[in-house]
């Protein structure tokens, strides 16, 4: 009777450790999604760190040319196109807009091969005029591919349309207000440079 019972008692050790490694198993598998998402999350975080800083930039060239402010609005979205522009001769917004495209392209950090990757995931960048009367303000907005999809912007239509599903899009928007520069001494009036 004392040797039935032993080996049942080893029997039911063997099945709590069966039990303990199925969820011991489940919960590596668990840590091991958490840790996908996390790589998600820290690539969306990057991209957004990046666009605050292409964002900064451009705003900043804005407000340091303020006379020639209108000269950065763009017709369409800049960052298209595969190969980074040649900026050599080019001054004022010109200069600064081109740079921007660059920057937007990745084009500052390049694979062995000469491939850009140093961007976003299709970069685009805007500057609409929103007033044109003074103070002039300008939007001027960032977008880029997210990876895993969540709300659309709405707040610009930069990109719209470019990225497939809109709930991928991103979109960083900074406003910019030009204050008037100078006011005629006698009617007290701003004066349009």
């Amino acid at each position: 009777m004392i040797s039935a019972n032993r080996s049942r008692t080893r029997g039911v050790t063997m099945i709590e450790v069966l039990i303990t490694i199925v969820i011991l198993t489940i919960g590596l598998l668990g840590v091991a999604g958490l840790q996908a998402r996390m790589q998600l999350a820290e690539v969306e975080s990057y991209h957004r760190s990046h666009a605050i800083v292409l964002l900064q930039d451009i705003v900043d060239r804005i407000a340091a040319n303020r006379r020639n402010a209108m000269n950065y609005v763009t017709g369409g979205p800049l960052g298209t196109g595969n190969a980074a522009q040649n900026c050599f001769g080019l001054t004022g917004a010109n200069l600064d807009l081109c740079q921007w495209n660059n920057a937007l392209l990745g084009a500052s950090e390049t694979s062995a091969g000469g491939q850009q990757v140093g961007g976003m995931i299709g970069a685009r960048g805007c500057i609409s005029n929103v007033a044109a009367t003074m103070p002039r303000e300008f939007t001027v907005a960032v977008v880029w591919q997210g990876v895993t999809p969540t709300v659309a912007p709405t707040a610009t239509a930069c990109g719209q349309g470019l990225y497939g599903n809109e709930q991928t899009r991103r979109a960083m928007i900074a406003r910019v207000k030009i204050g008037c520069l100078q006011n005629d001494p006698t009617t007290g009036v701003c004066v349009t440079p």
